[in-house]
């Protein structure tokens, strides 16, 4: 896919927290009444209250995932000090199964954007060492996807998802 075209790239997810990478994994993100992340695409705080249910297609079932997922535009757009800000951390999710079979690291944590349209984007890779241990990051606020990958050796990421949340009583959203 050309660049320009890239969601992904013109939603700022690869400049703002991954470098570009090649997609090598399906992966498909769907919160209750069948709401599926499609990039770029918009939900309300009240379709994200619960985890998502996560389906990695992989034909490898030797594999295992980590997912993260965090929000580049904490607090706000305009004044992201807290960037990225961690609202999930799964490891040693196996392939084709969704985070609830791999350890949950740092708890879900519903978006509750207050100002502003935020991203909320989801990371997966690929583990190069099949099960290993990770640690929780002392806090959620200022999460750096990039390093967080280099600290564990984990290499590009294989998928990634991004969908756009404002205020309930917010209206109109991020076009691409």
């Amino acid at each position: 896919m050309p660049r320009s075209t890239d969601t992904l790239v013109v939603g700022r997810v690869v400049g703002d927290v991954l470098d570009p990478f090649m997609r090598s994994v399906p992966m498909t993100v769907t919160y209750s009444n069948n709401r599926e992340v499609i990039n770029g695409g918009e939900l309300k705080p009240s379709h994200v209250v619960n985890p998502p249910r996560v389906e990695v297609g992989d034909a490898d079932f030797r594999s295992f995932y980590t997912l993260v997922m965090v929000d580049p535009d904490a607090p706000s757009p305009s004044d992201p000090s807290l960037r990225e800000y961690l609202h999930w951390l799964v490891t040693d999710i196996p392939a084709s199964l969704g985070p609830s079979y791999g350890h949950e690291v740092v708890s879900y944590e519903s978006p509750r954007p207050s100002m502003g349209i935020h991203r909320y984007v989801f990371v997966l890779y690929r583990q190069s060492m099949g099960r290993q241990r990770v640690e929780a990051p002392g806090c959620r606020p200022n999460f750096n996807t990039r390093d967080f990958a280099q600290l564990y050796n984990l290499g590009p990421p294989v998928a990634s998802l991004f969908f756009n949340c404002q205020r309930e009583s917010g209206s109109g959203g991020r076009r691409l």
